[in-house]
């Protein structure tokens, strides 16, 4: 099974090494964004930027280059990965719309607003921007509670295939179940998609709680109101309600906004610790899908008409609106409702 993963990096880079490394003998090829990259990942056999300290195995080939050549690699290969930032997905489609070969995506949150302007002024969720650049393209998405650090060490993993095509499902399990890493399928893409975008955002209120000390009791109601939340605007926007008790849904949630490696939870500690959004943003050198996610999801929320308080105080938090304390004096000040309204 030929394998391209286009984009090299953390995620794609990892993603990659570990199906290299699947005894089933895949070939699987990573590109990077151009051919200087490319040649610098091969002459030092590691990603030194996005995961240091992580060998690329001999079996990973590195390629990099023109649009041409890409497309003629994806032609033949047998499943791409695109491995991009949300930011990067709709070019990315544009380019490989004409490609009829299974296409599954990483990416986790809302593509930024295209026209802040328009009736409905949000990002769209991944398989949406699909719809609109490459509706005739067979794709899906893997996602689930993951780091890239230990997926590309070789840690026990489990995730979700999620496509509303078989055939799709089927070349992802093909292709990444293996010994460290377990995939699961799924018809539910936009359950799976919800899932893995709005716990970022949940993730910073989760960094925020522990940053002030709030205790463990805290963080647990932090953690249920938020899958409340997420299930909520999920099952609004057409998923199954009991997806986001799975991997993608309750799993991605409680990693992120425990893990000590997640990006979204330590923004949430550096505004505890008093610093800006910008501040903590530039601190982590790399994207945190949650900052930017944030206000997407409320306005998503917002048009459908459903509440998101947590996610409320995590934009005005952001935003400068409120402080820290505040935000959490919001919270619970909050008229008594019942657990499951």
């Amino acid at each position: 099974m030929k394998i391209i993963v286009i984009g090299a990096g953390a995620w794609g880079t990892a993603l990659a090494v570990n199906a290299a490394r699947n005894p089933t003998a895949h070939q699987v090829v990573l590109w990077a964004r151009d051919g200087a990259q490319a040649e610098a990942l091969e002459r030092t056999r590691e990603n030194a930027r996005y995961l240091p300290g992580i060998p690329l195995p001999r079996e990973l080939a590195l390629r990099g280059g023109d649009v041409a050549t890409l497309l003629d690699a994806a032609a033949q290969a047998d499943l791409i990965i695109v491995a991009t930032p949300v930011a990067g997905l709709r070019p990315t489609l544009a380019l490989l719309q004409g490609v009829r070969v299974p296409l599954a995506w990483l990416c986790k949150g809302f593509e930024p607003a295209q026209d802040p302007t328009a009736p409905r002024p949000f990002g769209l969720l991944p398989h949406e921007i699909a719809r609109q650049v490459a509706p005739d393209l067979p794709a899906g998405v893997l996602s689930g509670p993951s780091f890239a650090q230990e997926v590309a060490r070789g840690q026990p993993t489990a995730l979700v295939a999620a496509s509303r095509s078989p055939a799709v499902r089927r070349a992802m399990v093909e292709a990444f179940h293996g010994p460290t890493l377990r995939v699961y399928a799924s018809d539910d893409w936009v359950g799976v998609e919800v899932g893995g975008a709005v716990k970022n955002v949940l993730a910073i209120a989760t960094g925020l709680a522990d940053g002030l000390n709030l205790g463990l009791n805290a963080r647990a109601a932090l953690i249920t109101r938020g899958l409340a939340e997420i299930a909520r605007l999920g099952v609004a926007l057409g998923a199954q309600a009991e997806t986001f008790m799975g991997l993608s849904g309750l799993g991605d949630l409680v990693l992120t906004a425990t893990g000590d490696l997640s990006r979204n939870r330590r923004v949430g500690l550096l505004l505890a610790a008093g610093k800006t959004t910008q501040q903590a943003v530039q601190s982590l050198g790399h994207v945190a899908e949650g900052v930017y996610s944030a206000h997407t999801v409320l306005q998503r929320a917002h048009h459908l008409g459903v509440d998101m308080p947590i996610t409320e105080c995590v934009v005005a938090l952001l935003d400068g609106q409120l402080k820290p304390v505040e935000a959490v004096a919001a919270l619970m000040g909050r008229d008594p409702k019942g657990e499951l309204l």
